[in-house]
Parts: structure tokens; sequence; C-alpha cells
């Protein structure tokens, strides 16, 4: 095989996704050691990689790499991701299989050819069989900056152990319902000394005052409500300063994982045959097996299709907060 000295990785969404492929970024930079690396995706998700050493160069769709490269990493596969690929000179251009029929039929029929559980990053990795990349055996990673850990270290703290809260989703049926959250804060607040901090986007500030209005007034202090107050990396730094996370599916889920945090994870629509639970972290699951309506989409849907939510609804405060319960007292 010909020297490859420069390389593109190439995944232009969302965060999850992103911080997914920081596995692989550190097993290529170890087949290639002499290799310079690149990576192209959107403006909204450089702030994951900015400080990420292994990284040359950070490109945007909007202000693309060219050039040459000896090897491209496509992992988005889309058609945008092919445009960009495109307008380089490329010797060798490798892109991920997403397999979405697969996920086509689980959705629309049931019938799972999944497989045994893998997750996306190993997913990602089949794509480099050829190149002698390989498995490290470990997680994802994030690289906050001093500022951003300043910004967490000089949180107010009320005591005790500290829980982070990931409560948003880009879709409805990934979210747990605000009563629901606020019944377990509720019942966590009753038996331990505790802080909870709401971490979500500008999206999620409205989701975040449905659960302060249903909780009980004398746990407000015991909140910090961040929602729509930090950036993406003051955020991973609230994550990796905390105790354990309770999540939905959603980014701020795998940007956890990146810090190894024992993590709590609530599934409605999603189901882990897609591939994206926490890579090389601890977590317990919740989810309700057994309906037959589950999974009602790959990515989420803006209501529940059958107008019961038992997806979420079903998923009980008092076994989530036990659990958490369970695990801060063995701290």
């Amino acid at each position: 095989m010909d020297a490859v000295k420069t390389i593109l990785v190439m995944r232009l969404s969302s965060i999850g996704d992103v911080i997914l492929t920081t596995p692989l970024l550190r097993e290529v930079a170890a087949a290639f050691p002499s290799s310079r690396i690149d990576y192209c995706t959107k403006s909204s998700f450089i702030a994951l990689l900015k400080e990420n050493p292994l990284l040359h160069a950070l490109y945007t769709p909007e202000s693309p790499p060219s050039g040459s490269y000896d090897l491209v990493i496509d992992l988005q596969n889309n058609l945008r991701s092919r445009s960009l690929v495109r307008n380089l000179r490329a010797r060798r251009v490798v892109r991920y299989r997403k397999q979405n029929w697969k996920k086509w039929l689980l959705v629309k029929t049931r019938i799972d050819f999944t497989g045994p559980y893998r997750s996306v990053v190993d997913r990602y990795r089949d794509s480099l069989a050829d190149f002698g990349v390989v498995a490290d055996g470990r997680g994802c990673e994030l690289h906050p900056s001093a500022s951003d850990l300043a910004f967490a270290r000089d949180l107010p703290d009320s005591g005790g152990r500290r829980l982070a809260v990931c409560f948003g989703a880009m879709h409805a049926s990934k979210r747990y319902p605000p009563a629901n959250f606020a019944a377990v804060l509720s019942a966590l607040f009753e038996a331990i000394p505790l802080q909870a901090v709401l971490l979500g986007g500008m999206d999620d500030v409205s989701y975040a005052r449905a659960i302060l209005q249903a909780l009980p007034e004398r746990f407000l202090p015991q909140v910090v409500d961040l929602a729509g107050k930090c950036s993406l990396m003051q955020s991973a730094a609230v994550l990796e300063s905390s105790d354990g996370v309770l999540c939905n599916d959603t980014g701020l889920m795998h940007m956890a994982s990146a810090f190894g945090k024992q993590l709590f994870v609530l599934f409605g629509s999603s189901v882990s045959a897609f591939g994206f639970l926490p890579y090389r972290a601890p977590f317990v699951l919740f989810e309700a097996k057994g309906l037959r309506c589950r999974p009602c989409s790959h990515i989420g849907r803006d209501r529940c299709p059958e107008g019961h939510f038992r997806c979420m609804n079903d998923l009980k405060a008092e076994a989530v907060a036990s659990s958490i319960l369970d695990y801060f007292r063995t701290l």
C-alpha cells in the first residue's frame, strides 16, 4: 500500500455522530502515525473538535477543504458530502455504509436484520478494514478548554452529588415528559443531598421551564438551569464535572460518554438495534420492551403516531430514581 500522508475525515452532522467519530480519529492516527488528518463538519459542530490534538485543520461546507488527499474518509455519505469530495483530488475514498434499508425494514415491518449489537463506531471502522485500522478498546473523547473547565468549576454548589440532566432531544418521541423528569428529581432530592444541572440548547428552554414548574418549590434551590445558557463545550465541561448523567437519546448522551460518566439512558422511540448506545461507557438503559409500535422511526418523530406515548410514559419515575440512588450510594 502506498504511503498515506494526508487524510480528510468528513462527518457533517450531528453532535452525537461527530463525537462517535473520535475513536476512529485516534485509531486512524495510530495506523498512520506520520499522516496529517483534517476534518470537515458543519460550523455548529466545529467546537467539538477544535481542541482535538490529532487534527491539523478544520473545514466546513461553507469553507470547504481543497487540494489533494491520499485518503478521504466520508462518514456522512450523502449527496452533500459526495459533492464536497468531488471537488477534491482524492487518491482513495472510503465511505461509511449506512445500511438504512435495515432500519427501514425494522421500522416498517419489525423484521430485524441488524444482527447482534454493533455500535456505529464499529461500523465506521469497517470502512477502513483494508487499511489496517483496528479498535484500541477506548471510548469517545472531547477536550474542553481551560475556560470551559473554569465555567463548570464556577457553578454554584448546593452540596452533595451532581446529576446532569440532559432532558432535550431533536424529536419529541425521544423526550421523557417534563413531569416525569420532575418526579425523578423529586424522589432523588427527598433521599439524598443532590444538585441537578439542566443542560440543553435554546430550543430546550421552554422544556426546562416545564420541568421546574412541575417541581415542588422547596427543591428549586437544588437545580441549576443552564438550558440555552452555555456553549457546547461548556456543557461538555459540566458533564465532565458531574457524578452521573440522566439523559434521553441525544447528542449530550454521547458527550457524557466521552468522559466515562455513569449514564442513565431513557429510550423512547429509539432502539439499540440502530447502534447508538453509549460507546464504551457505563450505562443503565430504560426502555419499554415489547411494544409493537416501537420503533416508530429510525430518527424520531414530532409526536407519538399512536397517541399514547407508552414508549416513554411506561418508564416509571420510581424505577429510574431507584437506579440512580443505588448508584450514588455506592460512591
